[in-house]
């Protein structure tokens, strides 16, 4: 690797781990931001795209906070925030209203379910 850090400031060890590898995901967590929320900034006006990236930001920071609150310890830790939509937000279901409650019935073969559990009830609290 070639730095115009000085050596003595970084060991060679330390340099890479906690200073690059966080620039190279801090990267990722830009382009996906960008991929998959704020990829429609089309209208003609500019306050029309700003209100649209607003919104994109505030969607991924839900999701990115989803993530790691609701997500930690499980096999989503570190997922995608595609993968999170299609697999945690696009179920089917079929809703009940009632007088008093809104009922969601999900499908009992939902492979993902105990990962939905696990993150409803840590949202709950």
């Amino acid at each position: 690797m070639v730095t115009s850090l000085g050596a003595d400031a970084w060991a060679a060890r330390p340099l890479y781990e906690q200073f690059y590898c966080q620039r190279s995901e801090m990267e990722n967590r830009i382009k996906e931001q960008m991929c998959r929320f704020a990829y429609r900034l089309s209208t003609e006006e500019m306050k029309g795209n700003q209100l649209r990236l607003y919104l994109s930001a505030l969607a991924y920071t839900l999701v990115e906070a989803l993530r790691q609150l609701a997500l930690k310890g499980t096999e989503w830790t570190q997922a995608r925030v595609d993968t999170i939509r299609l697999r945690l937000f696009k179920i089917g279901a079929l809703v009940r209203i009632s007088t008093r409650r809104v009922w969601l019935e999900l499908s009992s073969t939902y492979p993902c379910k105990d990962i939905y559990a696990k993150a409803f009830d840590a949202l709950r609290c």
